[in-house]
């Protein structure tokens, strides 16, 4: 629900004051003596008194409202043109284990650290398809192209590592996101692939892959995730979970060279702050233009709060000439 004119609520705290100040302005009667009425109780609904006030308090409340129009309805959208298509490729291997990123202070595995990035991402693009691709010794489609991103971010919340095994196959995953993306019509087709590690499984080389991309006017941007050198993990030992420091092999050139083969880049995020970077800047490089058009439709509720408030009026008049008299 929302008000055509929301700025006629400004009366309820204009008139409403009034009415009380009015309540307790009162006449009141005169007596030459007071002792005959010393030994009078107060009542224990004198309460009662004030809900005529309170009655006019609701009207006076229900014709404003009123007055702002209330109406219910709803927005659709209509996207008029195709925007960009994306697919977002994401490494679940067991290297991305490794524990050298940080959320909110608290140290967290390269994966968790992505999956929050991603989904700030995708609250960027509105009005574009995207899907996803998780690859690790094998690789699947965890979400195909859509452009209901509230599925989308469901299906990101469940990625886990080793989901798709332990290896990395790089091409493979270039290949099944190509896939995706080929016989669409969009203005522009775009794959992000997110990896830490070095092609290693799979049948169909990186670079053999980025060509396919090309043919079909398909970028693969590339993102190497990862800190240099080595770096924890958080391992199970016989004297329970240990810290132990290994080094992982990021293979730069070779993911260097796909964005080369399909017009795009490559970037290096050793750090959360880096990738947001990394996100934000692809988010500034596929930008197109899209058509939408907006259809809105209300329906005018005013006239069940003039209802509502006529019934409280007519309560407050009984009540006012009756049970509930006030003196003089």
């Amino acid at each position: 629900m929302r008000f055509e004119d929301p700025w006629a609520l400004v009366l309820i705290v204009v008139i409403v004051p009034v009415i009380f100040l009015n309540r307790f302005k009162a006449g009141k009667l005169k007596f030459s003596a007071i002792h005959i009425f010393k030994g009078i109780k107060s009542s224990s609904l004198s309460w009662l008194v004030y809900i005529p006030l309170i009655l006019r308090c609701f009207v006076i409340i229900l014709i404003v409202c009123a007055l702002a129009r209330p109406q219910s309805g709803r927005k659709e959208t209509e996207i008029l043109s195709e925007g960009v298509d994306i697919i977002l490729t994401i490494d679940t291997s067991g290297s991305m284990k490794a524990l050298d990123f940080e959320l909110e202070g608290r140290r967290v595995n390269r994966l968790e650290a992505v999956k929050e990035v991603v989904a700030d991402f995708i609250e960027k693009r509105p009005t574009d398809r995207l899907g996803m691709v998780v690859f690790g010794e094998k690789v699947f489609t965890q979400c195909p192209l859509t452009r209901d991103h509230g599925v989308l971010n469901s299906l990101l919340k469940k990625v886990f590592i080793g989901m798709a095994g332990d290896a990395t196959s790089i091409g493979d995953a270039i290949g099944v996101s190509v896939k995706r993306l080929k016989d669409l019509k969009a203005q522009s087709k775009v794959v992000i692939l997110l990896t830490d590690g070095r092609h290693n499984a799979g049948l169909l080389k990186p670079e053999k892959a980025a060509e396919l991309a090309k043919i079909y006017n398909i970028k693969v941007y590339t993102i190497g995730v990862g800190t240099e050198g080595q770096v924890p993990f958080l391992v199970d030992t016989i004297w329970g979970k240990r810290y132990v420091y290994e080094s992982v092999d990021l293979d730069e050139k070779t993911l260097k060279n796909v964005a080369h083969i399909t017009n795009a880049y490559y970037f290096r995020a050793t750090d959360r702050k880096k990738l947001e970077d990394i996100y934000d800047e692809i988010d500034s490089l596929e930008k197109t233009e899209v058509k939408v058009k907006e259809y809105m439709e209300y329906e005018e509720l005013y006239h069940f709060f003039l209802l509502f408030a006529t019934v409280l009026l007519i309560s407050e008049i009984i009540l006012r000439n009756t049970r509930l008299r006030i003196l003089p």
